[in-house]
């Protein structure tokens, strides 16, 4: 038991302490350093110049702990290929913004093209190599599943890729993303022992990846994950939850990432509709509580508390 749930966590751990002192100074050397808004919050100011792209270390060190098993546990592929994909967009998107000073990294329609060609191969391998049905576990049914039909294929790029810029709205502050996704990570972590999904060892070396990352990632964080780790975090969200048959979960577990999207797509309509009045001080909605006065570590504390409590009722309804 503890061979395939704890060493995962240790050896994703370990990876990605071992990373940190190697990583930092070398993307700090490429001068691939964060750019803060002037408009922004103030306080973020003075991060100007800390490197990003730490999401790599996040990457490497899932993808090399998950080749050690992936022989034992294929159903870990989909999701491995899912974190991977969207984490190489990302890679790419930071890569163009901090290294080739290209402000907005890819434009919108090349990110959208890309994404909907990862989540298209994940949707093929799911249906026509895992076999993976695509119902929908309800929660607090009992076990009941819902077989929307044709429906679940569309519904399946809405949810990928929703819950993957929701991910990346939520890196927004020292440790915020982390600490959300090491929750959903554990949450998933249980149903997938509780269920014997096969996927276990990945969900674990997310854990052991983040924790491992949150040593250089808390208040004042010395490297930020970029759109490498988020994006990759959100493909790992979603795919976990299609593997486990489980995407309405995403809406309990990973309501914070919810609420992050819905506050920047409420923020910019009222923008067009009302001729620039803001609904929320800033968003996504973590920085409008931090120009109401919330400082950066409480709400990564409340968000986290939040996360932490919206799992333990997930599990309930399992």
């Amino acid at each position: 038991m503890a061979e395939h749930i704890v060493i995962p966590v240790l050896i994703s751990f370990a990876l990605s302490v071992i990373m940190g002192p190697v990583v930092i100074p070398f993307l700090r050397k490429l001068k691939v350093g964060q750019t803060e808004r002037a408009e922004g919050v103030k306080s973020h100011l003075k991060k100007a110049g800390t490197p990003t792209m730490g999401g790599v270390m996040i990457l490497v060190s899932v993808i090399i702990t998950s080749l050690f098993y992936v022989k034992d546990y294929p159903k870990i592929i989909p999701v491995l290929f899912l974190t991977v994909g969207f984490g190489l967009i990302g890679f790419l998107d930071d890569y163009l913004k901090v290294v080739m000073k290209r402000s907005d990294g890819l434009y919108p329609g090349q990110k959208m093209v890309l994404q909907v060609a990862v989540t298209a191969v994940f949707a093929f391998y799911l249906v026509k190599i895992a076999e993976v049905p695509l119902v929908l576990l309800i929660p607090f049914s009992g076990g009941s599943y819902l077989d929307i039909g044709w429906v679940a294929v569309p519904l399946l790029f809405v949810a990928v890729i929703g819950t993957v810029n929701g991910t990346n709205f939520t890196d927004g502050l020292d440790g915020l993303a982390s600490s959300v996704t090491v929750l959903v990570a554990t949450f998933f972590t249980v149903v997938a022992i509780g269920s014997k999904s096969g996927i276990e060892p990945i969900t674990c070396a997310v854990v052991g990846a983040l924790m491992g990352f949150l040593l250089f990632n808390v208040h004042p964080a010395s490297v930020f994950m970029g759109d490498t780790g988020s994006l990759a975090l959100g493909g790992f969200v979603a795919g976990t939850a299609y593997m486990m048959q489980m995407p309405l979960f995403i809406i309990i577990v990973g309501l914070i990432y919810v609420v992050e999207v819905v506050s920047v797509m409420i923020q910019v309509t009222y923008f067009k509709k009302t001729g620039g009045k803001r609904f929320f001080k800033m968003a996504p909605i973590h920085h409008h509580f931090e120009l109401c006065g919330w400082s950066e570590t409480r709400v990564v504390a409340v968000f986290s508390i939040t996360t932490a409590i919206l799992c333990l009722i997930a599990l309930m309804g399992v």
